[in-house]
């Protein structure tokens, strides 16, 4: 099928045939794949060359952010709206002008994951407003750092509604939010989407097109099992025939951390011994009870997210395992971070973030040399 990369066409390709040679062709409306097209007269018109006007207006509102970043995954259920909370989270605490914008509209859980439900966006002349979240600085200071987040979650009367909405619909939301929303100055602003490859993605990459800078991109998300991966292998595909660069894959869920502390254990029958057990690693080998217990819940096929990203030739940011403070944060809306930083715990995120920045930075240096003459 075709794909408008990276002008947006004023023609809907959502309806067009699958012989569509694409509005923007100069085969448009004629060729022998467009009979029977609805959008036949308006391609021959030349209407699928003209710019949609909202696109100057995109350019303008994000003008001032530096780093576009989609997280993505062509499966659910792999955490990429835990990853996006938590990397928008981390990147603020070190300072980072940050916005978290959620473009799932029929399942949006960011608002839950910042802490932020019951919240409402609020208007005025310039805008949109995001809703702002507070949270301690990552370098010990007094000063708390904030992070903006937008999302449907703010708009629905009751937040138990389901959203029917047919592709147009969302298309029409989600060119709201990128023209609306007065973000204002952001070093980076993380776009959380759903699942698949579908008219929200699409939209997306044809609206940020020509905003995109050399090192704005898609973080891909998957789980280590091959029922995951066959699903992501078609998203860095998507990215690769839409131009969509990857900054990188993240394999999440992978494996199971946990203190030696927070372990069950049960005899044969399936009583709880916990407290006898620890007792006993207490009185015989206490030197085990600051361990982690770590094993693995999914099978790693063929080498999981990381043999998956090197042939597609992207980069591996790492791998988040299930850990219990990182799915309470989740649940309880706050940073993962912060609460790794004030237990004095590992940030199983931190590795992924400095990855993330490491990427940015060096395309950031590389944009700013100057070319060999």
């Amino acid at each position: 099928g075709y794909f408008a990369w990276p002008h947006l066409s004023m023609v809907d390709t959502s309806v067009a045939n699958e012989e569509c040679v694409g509005p923007s062709s100069e085969a448009a409306g004629k060729a022998s794949g467009c009979e029977g097209c609805p959008n036949q007269k308006a391609c021959a018109e030349g209407e699928g060359r003209k710019e949609d006007p909202d696109i100057p207006v995109i350019r303008q509102r994000l003008a001032d952010v530096q780093h576009k970043v989609l997280v993505l995954s062509g499966k659910g259920g792999v955490g990429k709206s835990t990853m996006a909370a938590q990397l928008a989270f981390s990147l603020a605490a070190r300072g980072l002008r940050v916005g978290l914008l959620d473009v799932d509209i029929c399942g949006p859980s960011i608002p839950q994951m910042l802490g932020l439900r019951g919240q409402t966006v609020h208007q005025s002349a310039s805008g949109w407003s995001p809703v702002y979240v507070m949270q301690p600085a990552s370098d010990g200071s007094d000063d708390d750092v904030e992070l903006g987040v937008m999302s449907i979650g703010f708009m629905l009367p009751n937040e138990d509604d389901a959203v029917i909405w047919r592709g147009p619909r969302k298309n029409g939301l989600i060119k709201q939010f990128l023209t609306d929303v007065e973000w204002g100055v952001l070093d980076y602003l993380l776009i959380d989407t759903p699942p698949g490859t579908s008219d929200e993605h699409i939209s997306l990459v044809q609206y940020l097109g020509k905003v995109m800078g050399p090192r704005d991109g898609a973080v891909i998300v998957s789980t280590p099992q091959e029922v995951s991966l066959m699903d992501v292998r078609k998203e860095l595909s998507f990215c690769a025939k839409t131009k969509l660069n990857v900054l990188g894959v993240i394999e999440n869920m992978a494996g199971m951390l946990a203190p030696l502390s927070a372990v069950s254990f049960r005899d044969a029958s399936g009583a709880d011994v916990s407290a006898h057990a620890l007792e006993l690693i207490a009185a015989r080998c206490p030197e085990l009870l600051p361990l982690s217990v770590s094993y693995d819940v999914f099978p790693s096929a063929r080498g999981g997210a990381e043999a998956m990203a090197a042939a597609f030739k992207v980069p591996f940011l790492g791998r988040v395992p299930l850990e219990p403070e990182l799915t309470r944060a989740c649940e309880n809306g706050r940073s993962y971070t912060a609460a790794a930083l004030r237990n004095g715990c590992v940030d199983v995120v931190r590795p992924i973030v400095e990855r993330l920045l490491q990427a940015t930075r060096d395309a950031d240096a590389d944009a700013a040399a100057p070319m060999a003459m």
